[in-house]
């Protein structure tokens, strides 16, 4: 075989692990019984040890090296595929096997140990395993770049080409333009429906409801499904399966609805990146932002929009008579863009969900920077989120713990949230201009929606850089302005007229 046959044969093989590795995750996510972790977590370690091994192995880094070197004489693809494996391999290289598989355990053993924490509310059965992640990132950055600042290094895994340096620049936009409106939003008075909101909402029914919007928003089920788990997420590994869950509460219907078109806009995204780079490093979303802003544009601009619930009201009504019997569509579209200070970020309103952000943004930079320890988190997350949004969390579980993230061993993903619903507004004002996109909300017509991004963003994969893909479909780069713009007229003709 010549040199990029073996690349392709050992990307193949690393591929196959993983695969593995995933597909244990998904499990341990949805439906494994609880006692099940102590022997998985064997088993994820032994089967660590033998991706460390592929990744790191001699042969492994003289191919990518020999091929870096003669990075001018390849074609577009294989130098971006190859370069990422560069960056792969520069990342783990240095890290000893040992602490690569123990860190690995680490993360399976602390998904059922949060959830026991969050459940009841004990935080201190979590910080432990939580300063050790924090520790574990820390270290694995350094080893990459002794000379960067770990936190720059680790927001680069989930956004590549970003850094402390662009984020705060963003937050700070955000803080000059956006928080005023925010609490000018906050300070008025608004219709409630709260009744209507926490009403009992059977559980089965918003099963019922969130399956219907499965194929609202014309998802594969050949090539996918939908499932519950604790915290709401999507998994993939090709384009052929694609799996995502939500969660349903009794007393918060919102919860399960905008939670699972959340996660359809992450599904879609993957169901519609070309097959060609399943066999690559090529496959999925480019980015953790570029994700971040497809689920929230599902879940944002059409979910929450006015014509969205003249076409599905109706559903809704026909499955929940009681609760929904006096609900006008204009009711509903008022009841979808509550705004209000609350405590749980997957269940903020699309106006105050940037603070939560923010929030995390900012403990998160203390952690990795040694600005503060474990024992710090939750005064300082319910000090800080009281200063965003005057309010104050009751417990650990509606504060500090209660995002999956971090115990996933995450740090520096949650930036990418509001980084990736502020790129969805720049990308929505580039669709506008050539698809009447409400007029087909109104009519039913979601797929040509779905096919605008596939042809634009979906379809490329990881072929190109979040920066490059923005560029591409905006003609220009990241500017913030297209998100506040959004959020300042939409709310002001809500709230403010």
């Amino acid at each position: 075989m010549n040199l990029i046959e073996q690349f392709r044969a050992r990307i193949k093989k690393i591929k196959a692990f993983v695969y593995l590795l995933q597909l244990a995750g998904w499990d341990s996510n949805t439906e494994a019984p609880r006692k099940s972790h102590r022997r998985r977590g064997e088993i994820i370690s032994e089967i660590s040890k033998e991706l460390f091994f592929l990744q790191t192995d001699p042969e492994m880094i003289k191919i990518v090296n020999e091929l870096y070197g003669k990075i001018d004489e390849l074609d577009d693809l294989l130098q971006r595929e190859v370069k990422k494996a560069k960056k792969q391999l520069d990342k783990i290289i240095n890290i000893p096997q040992n602490e690569y598989v123990e860190y690995q355990r680490l993360i399976n053993d602390s998904q059922i140990i949060w959830e026991d924490a969050k459940a009841n509310n004990d935080y201190d059965s979590f910080k432990e395993n939580l300063a050790k992640i924090i520790e574990y990132n820390k270290k694995f950055a350094l080893y990459y770049d002794p000379l960067a600042n770990p936190y720059d290094t680790l927001l680069d895994d989930y956004e590549e080409g970003m850094s402390m340096k662009e984020y705060d620049k963003f937050f700070n936009a955000l803080r000059t333009d956006l928080v005023p409106f925010v609490k000018e939003v906050l300070a008025k008075d608004k219709p409630s429906y709260e009744k209507f909101i926490n009403d009992n909402f059977d559980p089965k029914k918003q099963e019922e409801f969130c399956n219907y919007l499965v194929d609202v928003f014309h998802f594969d089920r050949n090539a996918g499904l939908m499932k519950k788990s604790v915290h709401p997420f999507t998994w993939n590994t090709s384009p052929e399966d694609v799996r995502f869950t939500t969660k349903y509460l009794e007393n918060y219907v919102f919860s399960s609805i905008f939670a699972a078109i959340h996660e359809l806009g992450h599904a879609l995204y993957e169901q519609q990146v070309s097959t060609a780079y399943d066999d690559t490093l090529l496959n999925g979303g480019t980015s953790m932002g570029i994700h971040e802003s497809q689920s929230r544009f599902y879940e944002n601009t059409i979910g929450r929009s006015k014509e969205f619930w003249e076409v599905h009201l109706p559903k809704f009504k026909e499955l929940f008579p009681e609760q929904s019997k006096d609900m006008t569509v204009m009711d509903m579209y008022r009841a979808v863009n509550k705004v209000e200070a609350s405590l749980i970020r997957i269940e903020a309103d699309e106006l105050t969900y940037p603070l939560h952000i923010m929030l995390r943004y900012d403990i998160e930079q203390k952690l990795i920077n040694n600005e503060i320890s474990v024992d710090d988190l939750p005064s300082l997350w319910n000090d800080t989120i009281e200063e965003y949004l005057g309010i104050r969390p009751n417990n650990n579980s509606e504060g500090v713990l209660q995002d999956v993230h971090w115990s996933g061993g995450m740090i520096g993903y949650f930036p990418t949230y509001a980084l990736g619903t502020a790129y969805s507004a720049q990308i929505f004002m580039a669709m506008k201009k050539e698809l009447n996109v409400f007029e087909l909300v109104k009519n039913n017509e979601i797929e040509k929606i779905n096919l605008w991004l596939k042809e634009k963003l979906h379809n490329y994969g990881s072929s190109k850089t979040p920066k490059e893909l923005l560029l591409m479909i905006t003609k220009e780069e990241f500017n913030p302005k297209y998100y506040i713009e959004y959020l300042k007229e939409k709310y002001t003709d809500l709230y403010l007229k």
